[in-house]
């Protein structure tokens, strides 16, 4: 058994709270580090067997709502000898402060140091959140490589979409769980809790080694990387005998069995959602070429209607919430997305309760939908997102979206009582030119002359959204080449100058756009290697925090950071983010296992490039990505033929007379 180099993880965990209160008048938002949350949940810590501490690495008003996390939290804290508890990022005036006096990473629910915890899980939507990792792990007092840590310190496991590309960050985790991560979690748990209970035999490299063996959890340090002369990787394999070639992901397929959140969090600071948000289904098949939550997250797997409603029950009982919000990818395609919608409008009508379709696809929305909506007379936002703005680079990404179906959309949704609706776009699309980009302008005058004609009324508006395009691992345009983020932005200004030429139309459009500084580096990091770790901590370095946030943002800094440390390995940032791949080419990722099949994706790449447009495999016969036989799992399509209502009725809200089953 190895000996810890540190004084090992303490029995008992005393609260950091009497050294951080007396800092916490002098930062902004000091609500945010209190903790005490309905929903929040504080165990003793004796009677843990293992102890995870949960981050989401960015500031709490976005990191508290995330629903992977509170999922996971909750599925934790069920067992009787586990506790979990939440960190967040800390704002930079908190960050001073802390390391002037000694105040390490903390959770907000005990105020316990992170670094006495067994695990210390980090989930990933973006990649920009890596710098904030590294703030929390030197905080935590925990050393920033992998390679230097201890029996002492806690695990450092990486999930969330990003972990499909972990590389860039395996210097600085121990491991990246692929895929969903309610059952990998327990498994986790599991394989820690026989390991302490051993004594921890074999010290660290025991325990991951332990992990590695499952095939469905990555531990980069058993792995190497071999490059060739020309800076590409000639292969990536395992150091040892025992440890598998391929890591597998997670495929959580009864999504009836995990209910979760039952209890959720209500936040004491304001956060970017407030509402009670339930997972109607996991997964998509529309292909759209860019899309890696749609790509890794297959096959399509359904909650069924009678399961939300209890979950909407309990949960708006709970929580007080006074939104609902039915998430997915594509929540209106939902196979009994109709019947869901009626059935709550009804449970609820006559209460201050909303119903929100927060991703909805132009062309499945409908009539119908929109009355059920917007039934008790509020109206949550409305998105619709066509991503391109020319049919031609629609097909490219296979975004079967017409002209006609948005106007028609948009049209409903006017005529419905809706005064506002927001148009998603990208910017720097394979194949685009200014052309494409100059379409959006046309499409949205055409909205609001359409919104104006159908309402009779001036009081029609939308507002168009672009963001930067980043081809991102286990999509069909992971071989694409970026463009250079002068060129999105010159075509963003063309883009604007057309909008507001007609002075009439352009008033009613708000226009809101990420320029192509951050997508360039989001696409260095969503595409690196390994040694992109070494740019990233210089840039952690030299001062790089909160890079999602564009006023915390710098390019200067990471540019200077990629040429300083990238020319030793023979490579550029360039050579990562505006250079295609060739078919050949071993990827960083590609010894891990989204399930597709990459021959597939190569082949819809060429697809794209000739505009061809893929089906949805959900509707029409299985055109073979790999998923279903690979992963052993089956598309779950829908309808039950069940009712959602009637519902018990919950705190005086009233259930209308007459519900029927």
């Amino acid at each position: 058994m190895s000996v810890p180099s540190t004084p090992p993880r303490p029995a008992v965990a005393n609260s950091v709270w009497p050294r951080l209160e007396p800092l916490l008048p002098q930062v902004t938002k000091p609500i945010q580090y209190v903790g005490g949350e309905l929903g929040a949940v504080v165990k003793d810590w004796d009677t843990a067997a293992v102890r995870w501490a949960l981050m989401y690495p960015d500031a709490y008003e976005v990191g508290l709502p995330n629903q992977g996390v509170q999922i996971l939290y909750e599925v934790l804290n069920e067992l009787p000898d586990v506790l979990a508890e939440r960190t967040y990022a800390v704002w930079p005036d908190l960050e001073e402060l802390m390391r002037a006096h000694g105040v390490p990473q903390f959770t907000v629910d005990a105020h316990r140091a992170v670094r006495d915890f067994d695990v210390f899980g980090v989930s990933f939507a973006t990649e920009l959140g890596y710098t904030n990792l590294l703030t929390a792990v030197d905080l935590a007092g925990i050393p920033l490589l992998a390679a230097d840590r201890t029996d002492a310190d806690p695990v450092v496991v990486a999930g969330g979409h990003a972990a499909f590309n972990p590389e860039p960050i395996a210097d600085f985790v121990d491991a990246a769980v692929l895929g969903d991560g309610e059952e990998a979690v327990l498994e986790i748990t599991t394989i820690v809790r026989e390991w302490k209970a051993e004594g921890s035999p074999g010290g660290r490299d025991e325990l991951l080694l332990r992990l590695a063996r499952t095939e469905s959890i990555y531990v980069p340090r058993f792995y190497d990387v071999d490059y060739l002369p020309d800076g590409r990787i000639q292969r990536v394999v395992p150091s040892r005998p025992d440890v598998p070639f391929r890591v597998h992901k997670r495929t959580t397929m009864d999504l009836d069995a995990w209910p979760y959140p039952k209890k959720p969090l209500v936040p004491l600071a304001e956060t970017v959602h407030e509402r009670y948000a339930v997972e109607i289904f996991r997964g998509c098949t529309r292909g759209c070429r860019f899309c890696q939550a749609g790509m890794i997250t297959r096959p399509v797997r359904e909650r069924s209607i009678t399961t939300v409603g209890q979950m909407v029950q309990q949960g708006l009982e709970f929580s007080g919430f006074h939104e609902v919000g039915l998430l997915s990818l594509s929540s209106a395609d939902h196979s009994e997305i109709g019947d869901m919608c009626s059935g709550l409008a009804q449970q609820y009508e006559g209460s201050n309760v909303s119903l929100s379709l927060p991703s909805t696809r132009v062309d499945a929305f409908n009539i119908e939908l929109a009355q059920e909506l917007s039934r008790n007379g509020r109206r949550t936002g409305l998105t619709f997102a066509p991503e391109g703005g020319s049919e031609r680079i629609r097909k490219v990404i296979n975004k079967m979206v017409s002209k006609d179906d948005l106007i028609r959309t948009v049209v409903t949704a006017y005529t419905n009582g809706w005064r506002q609706v927001k148009l998603y776009f990208m910017c720097g699309l394979p194949t685009e030119t200014d052309a494409d980009v100059l379409e959006i302008a046309d499409m949205a005058h055409e909205v609001i002359r359409a919104g104006r004609a159908a309402t009779g009324s001036k009081d029609i508006r939308c507002t168009v959204s672009i963001g930067g395009f980043v081809p991102k691992p286990h999509t069909p345009f992971q071989w694409a080449a970026m463009e250079q983020p002068e060129v999105i932005d010159g075509r963003l200004k063309l883009l604007k100058q057309a909008i507001n030429a007609d002075r009439s139309l352009g008033r009613a459009i708000g226009f809101r756009y990420h320029d192509g500084e951050p997508s360039l580096i989001e696409g260095l990091l969503s595409r690196g290697d390994r040694r992109v770790g070494a740019v990233i901590r210089r840039v952690w370095e030299n001062g790089g925090r909160f890079d999602g946030w564009s006023e915390h943002f710098s390019y200067q800094r990471w540019v200077d950071a990629a040429a300083a440390v990238l020319p030793a390995f023979g490579v550029d940032l360039a050579w990562y983010t505006t250079r295609e791949r060739t078919e050949l080419e071993v990827l960083p990722w590609d010894h891990l296992d989204s399930g597709l099949d990459k021959d597939w994706l190569w082949q819809d790449w060429q697809d794209s490039l000739s505009e061809y447009e893929q089906d949805d495999c959900r509707w029409t016969p299985c055109f073979d990505c790999g998923v279903c036989p690979s992963m052993d799992t089956e598309i779950q399509i829908g309808p039950t033929g069940k009712k959602l209502l009637p519902l018990t009725p919950i705190n005086g809200l009233r259930v209308p007379s007459g519900a029927q089953q």
